[in-house]
């Protein structure tokens, strides 16, 4: 078997190779941040050599971007629960965890993000994929019939989401798991579609 064809192969040693040098690239980010992250830290937690990292990866950049790529292979999706608030609310769970878990390997992304371009673009096509997929909340919302067929699902997300990152990231204030549910419901009950009741 060639080295083409190992690398063809989930299995082969090029993805293992790339799996564990990844898994070593997360436990340093999370540890050490960006600052130290090293080429030759990587080597040694994950026990590929220093000049296959470098032949590979080239950069501690390259490593970053890799890592953030990666996460285009995995197979997540949002959970169903039945209702969109149930849906949005599993969704801010995942969020609220991620970034309050110490050490915080989201937060450390996120702050690495900033040091560098390539990082930085890799980290924006992360979040398109990652809300792109979420966006199946809010399909599965209108097939119930709990929002608007025209909702705009982007908007609807950021609406649930984005109090946490603010508070969490930007402000660096605690939040609770009951708040970070408070901020799904409040964007479920915001796009719901109006019942008979509420009409005039």
């Amino acid at each position: 078997m060639t080295d083409t064809d190992r690398a063809s192969r989930p299995g082969g040693r090029t993805a293992r190779v790339r799996a564990d040098v990844l898994a070593a690239v997360q436990a340093e980010l999370a540890d050490h941040g960006y600052d130290g992250l090293t080429i030759d830290a990587v080597a040694d937690r994950s026990g590929v050599h220093r000049t296959t990292i470098y032949r590979r990866w080239k950069t501690v950049p390259g490593l970053l971007v890799d890592l953030l790529e990666s996460g285009a292979d995995d197979s997540w999706e949002p959970a169903d629960t039945g209702s969109l608030e149930g849906d949005l609310v599993a969704v801010n769970r995942e969020v609220h965890a991620a970034l309050t878990t110490r050490p915080s390997l989201t937060q450390a992304v996120i702050a690495a993000s900033f040091r560098t371009p390539e990082a930085a673009d890799a980290l924006t096509r992360f979040w398109k994929d990652r809300y792109a997929r979420t966006a199946l909340v809010v399909r599965r919302a209108v097939e119930r019939g709990e929002i608007a067929a025209d909702a705009d699902a982007h908007q609807l997300l950021l609406t649930a989401t984005a109090p946490i990152y603010h508070q969490l990231v930007l402000l660096r204030q605690p939040m609770t798991r009951a708040q970070a549910d408070h901020h799904a419901r409040v964007a479920a009950k915001h796009f719901a579609a109006p019942t008979g009741a509420d009409l005039p």
